[in-house]
């Protein structure tokens, strides 16, 4: 009897422990209302393009006018030195975790890794596919690609020939940024050509010259952000035909070529806001307030006036 009852003691407080949907203690983000005690972890993607220095801009700046302090690390687009960085930051004692993701699914261990020791985890820009994410700040990518599409149509009516651009396979941007563009252009234009050019320029310039040469009809080309672009547009100009370019990100180099009637536009993002938008939502998270799962920052499509 007296073995019954233990073993029905040990089922009834296992019972309990699977019935509470609370995470454990020891995995709660540690409440901190002095944000003089915080500090933050930023892993960027990469700090050769000026979209992601913008967008450390602005972490860095809204972390200085909030009292907090944050180190910075680059990723330098290698997956695997963004995981160990992140790691390095975990063990550097970081309160919260702004990840910039080069790759949405291989960034997942490092932020199953922060929610294991209840670090707090916000992505920019670009999502984690698994983990648990507090917040994701990011431009409606979706939207952004539509708009390009939307555009390109107006200007040079359906079916037009069209090259894409592609960014780095696996960013979550790239996914989003082509999804919104077929949306409309698989409708209403021809799109005879994609490729990636991992978001670099001098990619974009290579990618270019061989469609080019493959796809000599092109009207038009989207390239995922402001860097294939502008890379694009020197392939374009050594070729001598007159071909459309849509950018993304409205960097500075993209609105001066477009001022100077060198490209046709941009989808401005505003990577200096995501970076304060992501800093804020960290600073709510580790004072116990409620946070959006998804938190907007808006766009525009950039033309010469």
């Amino acid at each position: 009897m007296k073995k019954l009852a233990v073993l029905f003691m040990s089922l009834s407080l296992l019972l309990l422990g699977a019935c509470s949907m609370q995470p454990p203690e020891w995995a709660q983000p540690a409440k901190k209302d002095d944000l003089k005690d915080v500090k933050i972890g930023l892993s960027v993607s990469t700090l050769n393009n000026p979209f992601f220095v913008a967008l450390k801009d602005g972490v860095q700046k809204e972390v200085k006018a909030l009292g907090m302090e944050v180190k910075v690390v680059d990723a330098q687009n290698d997956s695997a030195k963004q995981i160990n960085d992140v790691d390095d930051l975990i063990q550097q004692g970081v309160d919260i975790l702004l990840i910039n993701p080069t790759d949405s699914a291989a960034i997942s261990t490092a932020v199953q890794s922060a929610n294991n020791i209840g670090i707090p985890v916000i992505t920019l820009d670009r999502s984690a596919d698994k983990g648990k994410v507090a917040a994701l700040v990011a431009s409606d990518n979706i939207k952004g690609g539509e708009m390009a599409a939307d555009y390109i149509a107006k200007k040079l009516g359906e079916k037009a020939q069209v090259a894409e651009l592609e960014g780095v396979p696996g960013a979550s941007a790239t996914r989003e940024r082509g999804q919104g563009f077929h949306n409309i252009a698989d409708k209403k234009l021809k799109v005879v050509a994609k490729q990636s050019a991992d978001f670099d320029r001098t990619k974009g310039l290579n990618v270019m010259e061989n469609l080019l040469q493959a796809n000599p009809d092109i009207k038009a080309v989207f390239a995922h952000n402001d860097e294939m672009a502008l890379g694009a547009i020197e392939a374009i100009n050594s070729s001598g035909k007159d071909i459309m370019v849509i950018g993304f990100d409205g960097n500075d180099d993209a609105l001066k070529a477009i001022k100077a009637g060198k490209m046709e536009a941009t989808v401005a993002q505003q990577p200096d806001l995501i970076g304060k938008l992501a800093v804020d939502a960290g600073r709510d998270v580790i004072q116990g307030k409620k946070v959006e799962k998804n938190i907007p920052a808006p766009l525009k499509l950039v033309i010469k006036e």
